[in-house]
């Protein structure tokens, strides 16, 4: 079976076995703070393509009126629930509906928003860009402590742009470059292995 079509499969058993999750996660966040049950956010995608992901709303309604696109260590505009949801990564879960359409992978390289995909170099962003984005990956793993790593930076922007995001496009290319339906597997293990630590 073919990666989209494990993607497919996966991905619609996966919605349909967590539906109640999903539904009563929905139902939390639109209950407990003023605002929609999803974020969506343009990201860019396989060869450019820009689409809008999936992420249960973990922060204030409008969270660019009130700060920088990053989220950085203790940032003021997560909501309780929200910090629950990011310390589990269950927001992360509605990606499945991306995974369903196409427009991301289980696995893959994490997509970035426009603005830091305009800084890759050309040739990375190439290699990057020539598969689909995914829910995981071996930079998401590396990096999983990110926010709380650029609230330790005196310029989180800068500090992001100058060394965690080159190091994460680095680890993108490695993957892409040596990517494997055994090795996807291997990824997926590590991913729910962290989380459950």
């Amino acid at each position: 079976m073919g990666k989209r079509a494990t993607d497919f499969l996966v991905s619609l058993l996966g919605l349909i076995a967590l539906s109640p999750l999903l539904l009563v996660c929905g139902l939390l966040v639109r209950t407990t703070t003023p605002g929609p049950a999803f974020f969506r956010q343009e990201r860019v995608g396989r060869h450019g393509r820009v689409f809008r992901i999936h992420k249960f709303r973990t922060m204030t309604a409008d969270p660019m009126r009130v700060g920088r696109e990053l989220t950085v260590g203790e940032d003021r505009r997560i909501t309780p629930l929200g910090r629950w949801l990011r310390r589990y990564k269950v927001d992360e879960l509605p990606q499945l509906i991306d995974v369903l359409y196409g427009d991301m992978s289980l696995v893959g390289p994490r997509p970035e928003v426009p603005k830091y995909v305009a800084l890759y170099p050309e040739h990375e962003r190439e290699v990057v860009l020539s598969v689909r984005p995914g829910i995981t990956d071996p930079a998401s793993i590396e990096f999983r402590d990110e926010s709380a790593l650029l609230g330790r930076a005196a310029d989180p922007e800068r500090d992001y742009i100058e060394h965690v995001l080159p190091a994460k496009l680095a680890l993108s290319v490695e993957y892409v470059r040596q990517r494997t339906w055994v090795g996807d597997l291997v990824i997926i293990a590590r991913t729910l292995r962290a989380i459950a630590r």
